[in-house]
């Protein structure tokens, strides 16, 4: 392994730390995501993997997940992954489509990747799948970063 390799593996590693302190501490503060019952799985910069339980109160009239709740999973995966370098990062514009319904017992797990990103803007993709691997949301992302450090 040549130098440049390491000094990037270890910039990387110390993104990564980040990433996961910020949103440990995040999570501290998010009441609506422990609300959720949110767990954290894996976090990384620019990355983050979360999962719930969906519960019978979470359901529409229809007895399918409210697309509300799903959508609130999606979005604290993105503001996960938009915010892991420490700085305020808030949405300028997202979308959600719904492929599948997600029902009361199904696991839906988050994951949101970033696709692009400026000094300023990032965009993020955002799957979330039921335990069986089903795709039940598709979320599309665009945030814009602040220099304000978020503590």
């Amino acid at each position: 392994m040549n130098e440049t390799t390491s000094q990037a593996d270890q910039t990387a590693q110390q993104g990564d730390l980040l990433a996961r302190q910020v949103v440990e501490r995040m999570m501290q503060t998010d009441g609506f995501s422990r609300w959720m019952g949110v767990e954290v799985l894996e976090i990384k910069k620019g990355y983050s993997r979360i999962s719930m339980l969906l519960r019978p109160e979470m359901m529409n009239a229809f007895g399918i997940a409210h697309g509300g709740v799903t959508f609130a999973l999606a979005d604290s995966a993105f503001a996960f992954a938009c915010n892991s370098d420490g700085k305020v990062t808030v949405a300028l514009d997202v979308s959600i489509s719904y492929p599948a319904p997600a029902r009361s017992g199904d696991t839906l797990t988050a994951e949101a990747r970033q696709v692009s990103a400026t000094r300023r803007t990032g965009l993020y993709l955002i799957e979330v799948r039921n335990q069986r691997g089903d795709l039940t949301a598709l979320f599309k992302g665009t945030c814009y970063k602040t220099e304000k450090p978020l503590w």
